[in-house]
């Protein structure tokens, strides 16, 4: 037995100094990775602000485009995307949301629901190009909605929907079953500890998924293209038929012209964007901060 136990005790060699070096080299680069995307994003928005904010103003967000820089503003191209991602939302987070609960709650655990899963996982890395093609098709031809505010926001409700559904089932998923069987035990219906306990408990991970697969939707350009909307409106839009622009076409609009005046455009419209990304995202962290106290 003694000799056993020692040949394996000299076999056993734990080699901490070696995996401690190991381990600080990983440590230093996993610490590079991430510093690399800091500096290209910090080296981004000196660029941007430099070249865009002399022209940044309340004239240039309340002025029409015109095909003079010194006139030119964003006002269509930022209501647009303001009217687009209200519609997207409203469109999305209903369907994302009941489709989630109906996976993970209801359905049966059968080979249906695996190929329903297979499929929205399948769905969720589509290229956007895809599903432009497919409002162009379904929205704008064949429910002749035309080019118009709801056939885009149609069109980026089917390109986000699949990220909200997993984003929601994750954080159904993560609730403890020992709280739906406390609920279930205390005479509550299925519906009734759902609604009660487990979406409370859900709706921070949902929330921050949603507004997370909206800022994605704020910046498509290719699928709202293919659906009609226009790279010059001298207008600002009234209500989901009418036709629109967003700022990441405005933007490539004034990009592509040769005169600086435009680029230094150019530059304050992707200031406003990201103005607008920046508010989803502390929305999303105020929503699941509040929700967070609450429970």
């Amino acid at each position: 037995m003694n000799a056993t136990a020692g040949t394996h005790g000299e076999r056993f060699q734990p080699r901490t100094r070696l995996r401690r070096t190991i381990g600080s080299v990983c440590a230093t680069l996993f610490l590079a990775a991430t510093l690399v995307g800091i500096v290209a994003l910090v080296v981004l928005l000196i660029v941007v602000w430099s070249d865009g904010a002399g022209a940044l103003s309340w004239k240039f967000i309340n002025s029409f485009p015109s095909r003079f820089a010194s006139r030119a503003g964003i006002k269509p191209a930022l209501w647009g995307s303001l009217w687009i991602l209200a519609l997207t939302a409203a469109f999305a987070f209903p369907l994302g949301v009941g489709t989630a609960i109906w996976l993970e709650e209801y359905a049966p655990r059968n080979r249906l629901t695996t190929i329903i899963q297979t499929n929205i996982a399948n769905l969720a890395g589509v290229p956007s190009i895809v599903y432009g093609i497919l409002g162009l098709a379904l929205f704008v031809r064949a429910l002749a909605l035309g080019r118009s505010i709801i056939a885009g926001a149609l069109t980026l409700t089917l390109l986000i929907l699949p990220v909200i559904i997993i984003a929601a089932q994750e954080a159904i998923r993560a609730v403890p079953s020992s709280i739906r069987q406390g609920a279930l035990a205390l005479g509550a219906t299925r519906w009734q500890t759902v609604r009660h306990q487990v979406l409370p408990l859900a709706m921070p991970g949902i929330l921050t998924g949603t507004i997370l697969a909206l800022s994605r939707a704020v910046g498509e350009t290719a699928p709202l293209i293919l659906v009609g909307a226009l790279a010059f409106v001298p207008f600002v839009p009234r209500g989901p038929t009418d036709g629109f622009t967003v700022l990441p076409i405005q933007i490539f609009n004034w990009i592509s012209r040769p005169q600086p005046e435009f680029h230094r455009l150019a530059a304050a419209g992707i200031l406003v964007l990201l103005v607008l990304l920046l508010g989803l995202n502390a929305a999303a962290i105020l929503l699941r901060n509040r929700y967070s106290k609450k429970l």
